[in-house]
């Protein structure tokens, strides 16, 4: 008995040990490092726009599908029984039945009356199924070319967001390089002033500028959960799961100015070529409308079997007997009072109106190109500037420190120079986030946001 009760235990034990490295794993599975092209993946993924863009390209085969059941045979069975309680009489002459000058009521028909037959119709002409089939396969087309739009849109925000939150860590970080300074200089001072060698007023002064870096820490905090929560919804994932951004050194990053050698063709990007697209379908959908003046012609099949009798259809209480029928069935339209001309002008001037649109559009890719490329140059100098303005910063509080150390330099010179660096690193934050938001643009004015997954 305490033999089982001991095996018991230990197997309680185990059970325990897995479940506790299993949510360990899955914690540090939740918790690892998020890297762009890992939320480029689960957003392409994960997100509903995405979705509904792979949605609506499922689709479209469907609608081909449709779109090709009009040209294959239409085949119906069809079925009835008839039960006729009261035959409805009919008058006849009485010179008939041999009385002459008679009108003799006599019904005519069976109570009971049964039919099944199948019937078929196929189209051998009609201009409009196969402009339909053609629009089908467009229209299957035009959804792939937006899915592609839609996954190049949800890069671009998820993108964005990730370097706005890179760019707020790095900057916390830098807060907290900060605040750990001033903590050892407040600290020396507080040392110095409890010796007669520093006036309170010093100290309180380097109070206050790490109360300042405090408060500048914690609304970095807010605006980073503000920011990962936001792109936790750009990628598609629940709010409430974790994720962690890697950090990395700022000189790292360098700045790619091959980036601007390459010069796009608009006429193949995607925003382009959608619209291309668009026209295509108005092209075949004025070709539909226009397919109503042809006429159309059809063939048509049926087959049937009848039975009549006094008695429910059953056996030999009918009288059966089968049917056929074969037809040409031919449509010439001559006049609907001129509404087909009215509806393929209409198609017309849509098509002229997308025409604008694709112009403009085209001038505009081109002019975002230019602007993308001139945003960059001036990012790369700017985030250059800064940098070297950054080293200088740090060249100037160390030998002030140091000065100030061997009582060279007063404190305000001190505070000076720690705020100096301060607001360089700050500056040097934005003009990287600048530089990263006018790469991701100068990318997708390129036509190459999918090379982020690379």
């Amino acid at each position: 008995m305490k033999h089982n009760q001991s095996l018991r235990i230990v197997a309680q034990r185990l059970v325990l040990l897995v479940a506790g490295v299993s949510v360990l794993s899955l914690a540090k599975a939740q918790t690892a490092p998020l890297s762009l092209k890992e939320a480029l993946q689960q957003a392409l993924k994960n997100k509903s726009e995405a979705v509904k863009a792979r949605l609506d390209e499922e689709n479209s085969q469907y609608k081909i599908d449709d779109a090709r059941s009009q040209a294959l045979p239409q085949i119906n069975a069809n079925g009835g029984l008839t039960y006729n309680p009261i035959l409805q009489l009919s008058a006849v002459p009485g010179e008939l039945a041999g009385q002459p000058g008679k009108t003799m009521l006599i019904a005519f028909g069976q109570k009971w009356n049964s039919s099944a037959s199948v019937s078929l119709s196929q189209a051998l002409f009609d201009k409009s199924v196969f402009t339909g089939l053609k629009a089908a396969k467009s229209t299957q087309q035009y959804y792939q070319l937006m899915a592609g739009l839609t996954d190049e849109q949800v890069i671009e925000k998820v993108a964005t967001q990730y370097y706005q939150v890179l760019v707020q860590r790095q900057q916390l970080v830098i807060v907290d390089s900060n605040l750990a300074t001033t903590t050892r200089v407040k600290n020396v001072i507080e040392g110095q002033y409890k010796n007669g060698l520093a006036k309170k007023i010093d100290l309180d002064r380097s109070k206050v500028n790490l109360s300042n870096l405090e408060a500048q820490r914690q609304q970095l905090i807010n605006t980073v959960q503000l920011q990962e929560n936001t792109l936790k919804f750009y990628i598609g994932i629940p709010i409430e799961t974790p994720i962690t951004i890697p950090y990395a050194q700022m000189d790292s990053i360098k700045p790619k100015l091959a980036l601007m050698d390459n010069a796009p063709d608009v006429k193949k990007l995607s925003d382009y070529q959608v619209l291309k697209k668009q026209e295509e379908l108005l092209a075949l959908q004025k070709e539909a409308t226009r397919a109503k003046y042809y006429p159309s012609l059809s063939l048509s099949g049926n087959y049937g079997y009848q039975g009549m009798g006094n008695s429910f259809p059953v056996g030999s209480g009918a009288n059966w007997f089968d049917y056929a029928s074969v037809g040409l069935n031919l449509k010439i339209p001559l006049f609907n009072g001129f509404s087909t001309r009215s509806k393929v002008r209409q198609a017309d001037v849509d098509i002229r109106k997308l025409q604008q649109d694709i112009k403009n559009t085209e001038l505009s890719l081109n002019l975002t190109y230019r602007n993308a490329t001139t945003q960059l140059r001036n990012s790369i100098i700017t985030l250059n500037n800064q940098k070297e303005n950054v080293a200088l910063a740090e060249e100037v509080y160390t030998n002030t420190q140091n000065n100030y150390t061997q009582g060279l330099a007063p404190l305000t010179d001190l505070l000076d120079a720690e705020n100096s660096l301060t607001t360089a690193q700050n500056n040097y934050s934005a003009a990287l986030l600048d530089y990263r938001l006018a790469e991701i643009q100068l990318i997708k004015a390129q036509g190459n946001l999918k090379s982020l997954l690379n």
